[in-house]
C-alpha cells in the first residue's frame, strides 16, 4: 500500500478541513512546548484526538437522536412496506412514498437525517487521518527540524535515485517520492525522513554518498527521535520491529509495550462498539443486514489490531486514543439519551422544523396538512370503520380542537398538528 506522507492534502473539502485541523495540531504542539517544555508528538496526537472528537459531540448526539426515533418509526415503516408488498404500479408506489414520508413528518425528522450527519463527519474523519499521518506538513516546528538535512541531501548529485533505492531496499511501501523536473521535491524528502525508524536513520547516515554530512543526519535523527519517543517506543517505528529485535536479543520490555499497541487498539474499539446503542431485532432482509453489521463490528477491530503490527506506532496511538474518546463520549450520550422522553424529542424536532420553514418563508400548514392527510391514509380501514367520510372529518376536527386546548398550542402550528396525529394514533390503538 503506497501513501504519500507529508505534503498537505489537496483533496477538495478534506484538504481545507485538514488545514484547519493542522492549525489545531500546531497550536497543541506550541502550547506544550511553550508552557511545559514538552516536545512529544505522541502526546500531541492524544490531545488532538480528544479535542476533535469533543467538537464532534453535537453531531454524535444528533445521530443518536435520529437512531432512537428510527427504532420507533421502523415498525410503522415496515407496516407500510408490507401493505404495498408486491405492488409495483406507479399509484401504489406513490402512495407508499407519501405514507412513509408522513411517518417521518409525524416524528419531525428527515429521511436523510442520518446520512447528513455521516456526510458531515466523513470529511472531518478523513482530514483527521491526514493530519495524524502527515504531521510535518501541518506542524511547522517539526518540519523545521528537517530543513538542514534536506538541503544537504538535495545538493548531492543523483539524490533522487539514491533515496528511491533506499526506500525500495528498506521496503518503505508507505512512502512515495513526488517528482518535479525529474527530481524529488523537498517536501517528499521530508516525508521520507519523517517515516524513518531509528535503525533506518543509522543506515542513511552510513551511506558513503552522504558521509560528508553524516553529522547533520545524526543530529536530525536525534532531534526528531525526542519528539517521536512515546514511553520508549518511536512512533515512526513498527511494533513488529520491536518484537523481532526482542527475539534477536533486544529489549523485551519494549517488545511487550509494542504488543500492547495492537492489543489496546482491538480492546478499545470493541469497547466502543459495545457502548453503541443496539437496534431492535428486525425480520427478513433487515435481519440479514443487521447480521452483516455485527460481523463487520467483530472483524474491523481484529483487522485494526493486525494492521497495527506493521503500521507506525503513532497510528496505533491515534486508533487507541480516538476509540477511548469515542467510548467516553458514547457513555455520556447514552446517559443523556436514556433520560430523554420520546414525546419531548418529537416536540423538539417539530419546533425546529417549524422554525426552518418560517425562515424559508413557507407556511407551516402546508407540510403539516400533508403529514396529517398521509398519516390518515396509512390505515383507512381502521380510521373509517363504522363511520362515513363526513363523520371521519368531523371526528378529526374534534380531535385537533381538543388537543389544541390541552396543549395550548397555536392552532395550525406544527406542534398542534403533531399532537393531533399522536392522539389520533392512540385512539385507533384502543379500538
Amino acid at each position: 500500500m503506497e501513501m504519500i506522507l507529508a505534503t498537505k492534502s489537496g483533496t477538495p473539502i478534506i484538504g481545507q478541513v485538514a488545514s484547519v485541523m493542522g492549525w489545531i495540531m500546531d497550536g497543541i504542539y506550541k502550547m506544550l512546548d511553550g508552557l511545559f517544555g514538552i516536545q512529544n508528538l505522541g502526546l500531541c496526537i492524544i490531545i488532538f484526538s480528544i479535542i476533535i472528537y469533543a467538537l464532534m459531540t453535537p453531531l454524535q448526539i444528533k445521530q443518536q437522536k435520529f437512531s432512537k426515533l428510527s427504532a420507533i418509526m421502523q415498525p410503522e415503516i415496515q407496516k407500510i412496506q408490507k401493505k404495498y408488498q408486491g405492488k409495483k404500479d406507479q399509484i401504489s408506489m406513490q402512495k407508499m412514498n407519501e405514507e412513509t414520508q408522513a411517518v417521518y413528518q409525524k416524528y419531525g425528522v428527515s429521511p436523510t437525517g442520518s446520512c447528513v450527519q455521516l456526510a458531515i463527519q466523513f470529511p472531518i474523519l478523513m482530514a483527521l487521518w491526514q493530519v495524524i499521518y502527515k504531521i510535518p506538513a501541518y506542524v511547522g516546528s517539526v518540519r523545521a527540524i528537517f530543513t538542514d538535512a534536506v538541503a544537504h541531501i538535495t545538493a548531492v548529485d543523483g539524490y533522487t535515485q539514491l533515496v528511491q533505492n533506499f526506500i525500495t531496499d528498506n521496503k518503505m511501501t508507505r512512502v512515495q517520492l513526488i517528482m518535479e523536473n525529474n527530481q524529488a521535491t523537498s517536501n517528499s524528502i521530508i516525508d521520507f525522513l519523517y517515516a524513518l525508524s531509528p535503525s533506518q536513520w543509522k543506515d542513511l547516515a552510513a551511506m558513503h554518498q552522504f558521509s560528508g554530512f553524516s553529522g547533520v543526519i545524526d543530529n536530525t535523527a536525534h532531534e526528531i527521535s525526542k519528539m517521536q519517543n512515546f514511553f520508549g517506543l518511536n512512533i515512526a517505528d513498527q511494533p513488529l520491529n520491536y518484537i523481532k529485535a526482542a527475539f534477536a536479543g533486544g529489549a523485551v520490555l519494549l517488545a511487550v509495550a509494542a504488543v500492547m499497541i495492537p492489543l489496546l487498539a482491538w480492546l478499545t474499539q470493541m469497547l466502543n462498539i459495545k457502548l453503541m446503542p443496539q437496534a431492535a431485532q428486525p425480520d427478513g432482509e433487515q435481519n440479514a443486514m443487521m447480521n452483516s453489521m455485527k460481523t463487520m463490528n467483530m472483524v474491523m477491530p481484529i483487522m485494526s489490531a493486525i494492521f497495527c503490527f506493521t503500521f507506525p506506532v503513532g497510528l496505533g496511538i491515534y486508533w487507541i486514543s480516538s476509540a477511548v474518546v469515542r467510548s467516553v463520549q458514547q457513555f455520556i450520550i447514552n446517559r443523556h439519551m436514556n433520560k430523554m422522553k420520546i414525546d419531548d424529542l418529537i416536540n423538539e424536532n417539530m419546533k425546529k422544523m417549524e422554525k426552518k420553514r418560517e425562515k424559508a418563508g413557507l407556511p407551516p400548514q402546508k407540510i403539516t396538512n400533508q403529514a396529517h392527510q398521509s398519516a390518515r391514509n396509512i390505515d383507512n380501514t381502521k380510521i373509517e370503520k363504522g363511520t362515513n367520510g363526513k363523520n371521519a372529518g368531523e371526528r378529526a376536527r374534534k380531535v385537533e380542537e381538543s388537543y389544541q386546548k390541552a396543549s395550548k398550542a397555536k392552532p395550525g402550528s406544527i406542534t398542534a398538528r403533531a399532537n393531533m396525529v399522536k392522539d389520533f394514533d392512540e385512539r385507533n390503538k384502543k379500538k
